[in-house]
């Protein structure tokens, strides 16, 4: 884990508390100690650990976190509409490397997706030669016709479009029109393709877990932040 050593309005910028020119006024409002002694001066050196901001420790150097996306919010920076980033604190969303979903969920899909600042955990994550595990519920227009599991299971169906099949996923069955679907590869709208192939339709999607990390004691909305190894 890091513990930084630098100045405290380098501290502050990189954090998103601040920006460096402003790190004398925000001294001057909050009260910021380094091993329990006020701090004044913004060009002071100080580790990352030694430091508190009324009498709290400082945001973790680098973030990831596990949030519950609600429908009708959109995982981008910038479109127009509820985006993912204003689910968390202001000042995180000033961090520095800025902090970025690891994938995407579509607008309408709910569930389970991490955001980090940290670039080469989100590459490593999203990188297509590794298997990542994405467990998705899956509500369906139609009720199955009862191959569904054997034909997603096989390594054999292809996409409309792609040239390559899929890799095998696996399908628990819940209800005639509700499935558990596990797969480990990312394909644009995978789930909604591989259904609309077997001739049915995704009316409802919802990401239970992503790599192990599960939404299922999670309140739509809210994230934790975790540990990624």
């Amino acid at each position: 884990m890091k513990n930084s050593y630098k100045r405290i309005d380098a501290h502050l910028s990189s954090l998103g508390y601040c920006t460096r020119s402003d790190a004398k006024k925000f001294l001057k409002i909050n009260e910021l100690t380094v091993n329990k002694e006020r701090i004044f001066n913004p060009s002071i050196k100080a580790y990352h650990d030694e430091i508190r901001i009324d009498d709290k420790i400082l945001d973790p150097e680098s973030i990831t976190i596990l949030l519950n996306k609600p429908s009708g919010v959109i995982c981008s920076h910038n479109d127009a509409g509820v985006l993912i980033y204003s689910l968390l604190p202001q000042r995180w969303n000033q961090r520095k490397p800025k902090m970025a979903t690891v994938g995407r969920l579509d607008v309408d899909t709910t569930g389970a997706i991490l955001i980090t600042d940290d670039g080469v955990l989100n590459h490593r994550l999203t990188n297509p030669k590794k298997d990542i595990a994405k467990v998705y519920e899956v509500d369906l227009k139609v009720p199955l016709k009862g191959e569904e599991e054997k034909i997603f299971g096989s390594g054999e169906l292809i996409l409309n479009g792609e040239k390559k099949p899929l890799l095998p996923a696996k399908m628990e069955i819940l209800s005639p029109t509700k499935v558990r679907l596990e797969i480990i590869e990312g394909k644009y709208h995978q789930v909604k393709r591989m259904f609309a192939a077997v001739g049915n339709r995704v009316i409802k999607l919802h990401r239970v877990s992503f790599d192990g990390y599960t939404v299922e004691d999670l309140k739509e909305g809210y994230y934790r932040i975790i540990m990624v190894n």
